[in-house]
């Protein structure tokens, strides 16, 4: 009887913990994580070739549009308590091979509009 009793106990337990929250889930990350300071250098006039040697590869280029490049970062959160979802984005714009605006969820430094040739 306390046999059956005490396996009882153990199995209404085991059942009772299936249905929390303890499974561990990762946090995925997807995209180019784009750090303030690598955005900060970014200037008006900068070749596609230093943009990639500052940002690293565009996630997605534009097949029909080459001269607009996009930075996509998301971030899925596997627990609730490390904080929500969240993405960011940036999208550049080049003109003759040249940045000619940005835009996107990002800060630019004070000095983007002045080129680097200067």
């Amino acid at each position: 009887m306390k046999l059956q009793h005490l396996l009882m106990i153990l199995g209404l337990t085991f059942c009772s913990t299936a249905c929390t929250n303890w499974i561990y889930r990762i946090d995925v990350p997807q995209g180019n994580f784009l750090d303030e300071r690598d955005v900060e250098k970014l200037r008006v006039g900068m070749s596609k070739e230093q943009v990639i040697y500052v940002l690293g590869n565009p996630v997605v280029q534009d097949t029909f549009d080459s001269d607009t490049w996009y930075y996509v970062y998301d971030m899925k959160r596997g627990m609730a308590k490390r904080g929500p979802d969240f993405r960011k984005q940036m999208i550049i714009n080049f003109e003759n091979n040249k940045i000619v605006s940005v835009e996107g969820d990002f800060e630019l430094s004070e000095e983007f509009n002045i080129p680097l040739d200067s």
